[in-house]
Formats: structure tokens, sequence, C-alpha cells
């Protein structure tokens, strides 16, 4: 039996400047695009591997989730601290480089970490995308 990530799942509050990230900044492509304005759920990932996927989605949409909800979730996101996500590339140097020259001319996200060596093993970068979630890309 194999056990494979289909989907995960961000928040995106401005779904233009995340689709942005995803597909300009870290070369994704566009699989599935739902829904108009901000209400879109926009499905990325990486070429080559049509298995697996990103959901870009409005945060809180669901109507069991409460004004009070939705207002925490809003502050939490505006921190950075809602959700995050870990990718890894071949070419961890060239990918942060591309990212950082993304976010710098778009002026939406922010580069948290030049890549460098972890004392837990392993070397990465990481960014904040637009909406606030951290994407940490380690080096294959």
């Amino acid at each position: 039996m194999s056990v494979i990530i289909a989907s995960a799942f961000l928040p995106a509050d401005d779904p233009e400047k995340s689709l942005g990230f995803f597909r300009d900044a870290l070369g994704f492509e566009v699989r599935q695009d739902v829904g108009q304005g901000a209400m879109r759920w926009i499905t990325v990932g990486p070429p080559g591997q049509p298995e697996t996927g990103i959901v870009l989605h409005p945060p809180a949409a669901d109507p069991g989730v409460s004004d009070e909800e939705r207002r925490t979730i809003a502050v939490l996101m505006a921190k950075g601290v809602y959700t995050a996500i870990s990718l890894a590339s071949k070419d961890l140097q060239g990918t942060f480089d591309r990212a950082r020259a993304w976010v710098e001319s778009s002026g939406a996200g922010e580069v948290l970490q030049e890549p460098e060596d972890q004392p837990w093993g392993v070397r990465d970068c990481s960014f904040r995308d637009p909406a606030g979630n951290l994407v940490r890309i380690n080096q294959l």
C-alpha cells in the first residue's frame, strides 16, 4: 500500500498575490481555479508531479465558522502564525533567488531567512507568502 499527499491547503486572503507567489516565484503550475474574486480555490503544484498540489483557499469560508473565529483567523494570519508548509528544491539557492526577486519586485510576501545550514542537519530558507503563511524550502 502506498499513501501520498494529494493536497495541502493554505489560506489565501488575496488570491492573485498568493497565485503570483506560488506560480511566478516558485514556478508551480496552475491546476485548477474555481470561483471568483476573493472566493477562489486555486490548486497549484510542481511541474512533473500531477498527484501533489496545494489548494489556495479563502480563509474561514466554511459557513460553520463564527464571526469571532473569522476575526481570530485574520489576526493569526496577520501575525504570520496561522499555518506553514515545508517544500524542497534540488537548487535551493536558485529557488531562493527567484522567490526573493519576486517578493522584492511585487512588494508581497517577505523574505525571512536566506539559505543556511541548520543545526538539525538541513539547509533551508524561508519566506512568508502574501497571506502570511510560513513557507520553508529545504535543499534536496
